[in-house]
């Protein structure tokens, strides 16, 4: 709240950082001081040590924020065309979505980079129905070298091409980190490289003239592909009494939550209830849920899965457009939605 404050609430960042290894804390490039914990409680009790104990001093502090991720619907509706700076080389990109499943598997490893490359080609081509010259052409994954995004070359004879890999490579690592819709991470989604038309020169294609239209290639492919957000869901387990069933259901359902799987406990009154809820969701759930079961229900939250949130981002007025605007508005990026030709070239 006193500019004078930053340097003592930098300094406090660091020491909460060090005292508590479960604590991540970032900058945004507006600024901002971001504290991830591991569920509402913790995150509380890391705002009170850092304002009694680490920096001593007063600050404000944002709603809880949710990480999404973007992603996309359908296949690309046509192939974008980015050129070079100095429009020696062109880059063919197609963005189809990645199966769920296969998504997992990349996060798990068992398809990601460090995976065997034979049982790798093999799974893809057998349990995914992937080509063979696919499955062995993955040029990469990301972000991060290892996330769940990956570009495949499917282009046919073409020379020069493996010089660009590299280019291709990092261009797409720092794409899938922060996608055109908000800045945030892309997940499960794959690029195609259709074609690319390369000047016989190697200045001419160096770095500098290849990451470029590589990167806004992967924007416009992610724009024109249906683009939508995924949005990240807590595996929620309840204790409660039977009679405390009716409160567990009405406050799922007030928070998009759905219950998928009740176990009675054997020789106790006791019913063990799963559930699924969204993140964005469980602020406030505990509280809300002792209230309505008058403190006999016991919740665990642990996180579980990603999923497409419904609807078009690119649609006007729909509720997606206003999520990614309001995250837009957060990270104080351009508040107005990206558009396709900002990205493609003619």
């Amino acid at each position: 709240k006193d500019g004078k404050d930053l340097p003592k609430l930098v300094e406090g960042l660091k020491k909460l950082s060090k005292s508590d290894p479960l604590v991540v804390c970032t900058t945004e490039e507006s600024g901002e001081h971001v504290i991830a914990g591991c569920g509402e409680l913790h995150v509380e009790i890391c705002l009170k040590d850092l304002r009694e104990e680490y920096a001593q001093c007063d600050f404000s502090i944002s709603d809880p924020v949710v990480s999404y991720r973007e992603t996309v619907n359908n296949e690309s509706s046509c192939t974008v065309l980015a050129k070079s700076p100095n429009k020696h080389n062109r880059i063919y990109l197609k963005a189809t979505p990645l199966d769920e499943e296969v998504a997992k598997q990349i996060e798990d490893g068992k398809l990601g980079p460090k995976a065997d490359p034979k049982e790798r080609t093999k799974l893809f081509k057998e349990k995914y129905e992937w080509s063979d010259t696919e499955a062995r052409k993955i040029w990469c994954w990301g972000p991060e070298t290892d996330g769940p995004n990956v570009v495949v070359d499917t282009t046919q004879a073409v020379q020069y091409i493996i010089e660009i890999k590299e280019h291709v490579t990092s261009a797409f690592q720092w794409a899938s980190k922060e996608g055109p819709l908000c800045d945030e991470n892309m997940r499960s989604i794959r690029f195609n490289l259709i074609d690319v038309t390369l000047h016989t020169d190697s200045i001419h294609r160096g770095a500098g003239q290849i990451m470029p239209p590589t990167r806004r290639a992967c924007f416009a492919a992610e724009l024109t592909a249906c683009p939508t957000l995924q949005e990240p869901v807590f595996l929620v387990e309840i204790t409660c009494p039977q009679d405390a069933m009716s409160g567990v259901y009405s406050c799922m359902n007030m928070r998009r939550g759905c219950v998928f799987e009740e176990n009675p406990r054997e020789g106790t009154p006791l019913i063990q209830v799963k559930a699924h809820l969204p993140v964005a969701e469980s602020f406030g759930f505990v509280s809300a849920l002792r209230q309505q079961t008058s403190g006999q229900a016991f919740p665990q939250c642990v996180f579980d899965h990603w999923e497409n949130m419904p609807g078009n981002a690119m649609e006007t007025g729909s509720k997606m457009q206003e999520l990614v605007l309001g995250v837009r508005k957060r990270k104080s990026l351009k508040f107005e939605m990206p558009v396709v030709s900002d990205y493609m070239d003619k």
